[in-house]
């Protein structure tokens, strides 16, 4: 991607004043604003990445003009190019206009009507990709390592990826046989079944990840990322065992936040290329990710006669009706064509 553009806010540009709950930004160039409003707010990595792409794009497309000298018209004509002549998806579109109404009212803090008259892009539904046990079975056949107890990681708990790949070892609980999500999707926690079958692979997992860290600690490294303010509060909490990732990575890397040297959990596209190259050597067809893992883990549960109610607990949705998608794959494979009763008449 090419540099980031810089921005001064120009002389004369008349400011609203600041919301009373939000602090006054130090920062001076306007993408530098919108990265510390966002990690004063907490927001993820991954959006504040996608938040500064799009903000940056928004800002190119203009040519370079300073959002403070636009507003609704411009908007609204990015997003039209986005749609007509990128054909982005729903999705990206809901994802450019929520990063630059973010933009608007937390950073420049524009209170403006046309804020609110941008209307959002239709999202439909869609079936999600679910394999059968035996493909299930097949795909995991062709993993080995730590990309194998991922993979069953993921298809025996119902973990997303990146919930996988953050847990801490005080995440595990051997004893009750139940793993702790901490702030998952939404910021939420919850907690899932550890499946007796992953026992003995997840105890040698950890015991590899001791290694790992033992050599850390003796190379007197920086220990890993703590969330929010615990790395002020308890500077040592870091290096300890208990917040030590499950999955560490093989090398250290630098924090794209704070700069510093410290050992993060493996990276999910490593993942992700080793099972799409088992789902290839599986001969299947379908457009399966590790997410996939997730929705046969909810529609083999139901399928097993579990009640929705427990399976919308374990896959941590707000409501019912998310998980209600995976009955409508149950109708479907359940219902038998006449055309079968017809033959088998």
């Amino acid at each position: 991607m090419p540099a980031s553009p810089h921005y001064l806010a120009p002389r004369g540009t008349l400011r609203p004043k600041p919301a009373a709950a939000l602090p006054a930004l130090r920062a001076t160039r306007v993408l530098d604003q919108l990265r510390g409003r966002l990690r004063y707010l907490h927001y993820s990595l991954r959006t504040e990445d996608a938040y500064v792409y799009w903000v940056k794009a928004f800002i190119r497309f203009h040519g370079r003009r300073h959002p403070a000298e636009m507003g609704g018209p411009e908007v609204e004509g990015f997003l039209t190019h986005l749609a007509h002549d990128r054909s982005v998806a729903p999705s990206t579109h809901s994802q450019a206009l929520s990063a630059l109404l973010f933009f608007y009212t937390k950073v420049l803090e524009h209170d403006l009507p046309w804020l609110q008259e941008i209307g959002r892009p239709q999202r439909h539904k869609r079936l999600p990709v679910v394999l059968s046990v035996e493909e299930v079975r097949r795909v995991l056949a062709g993993l080995e390592g730590v990309h194998l107890l991922l993979a069953q990681l993921l298809y025996g708990t119902g973990l997303r990826i990146t919930e996988a790949l953050q847990l801490r070892v005080k995440d595990v609980d051997f004893a009750n046989r139940a793993l702790i999500v901490r702030e998952g999707k939404g910021a939420k926690d919850r907690v899932v079944m550890l499946p007796d079958a992953l026992v003995p692979a997840l105890r040698e997992q950890l015991a590899l990840a001791r290694l790992i860290w033992a050599a850390d600690r003796e190379a007197g490294s920086s220990g890993v990322e703590m969330p929010h303010a615990l790395e002020r509060k308890y500077p040592r909490m870091g290096a300890s065992w208990p917040w030590f990732w499950v999955f560490p990575q093989d090398h250290h890397s630098t924090d794209p936040r704070s700069g510093v040297v410290r050992r993060h959990h493996l990276y999910d596209q490593t993942f992700q290329r080793a099972f799409k190259r088992a789902v290839a050597a599986a001969g299947i067809a379908k457009p399966a990710t590790p997410h996939t893992l997730r929705h046969c883990f909810a529609t083999h549960l139901l399928q097993a006669g579990s009640d929705i109610r427990t399976v919308q607990e374990l896959l941590g949705h707000s409501d019912v009706s998310t998980t209600m998608i995976y009955t409508h794959v149950l109708k479907i494979v359940g219902a038998r064509s006449p055309l079968d009763a017809l033959h088998a008449a």
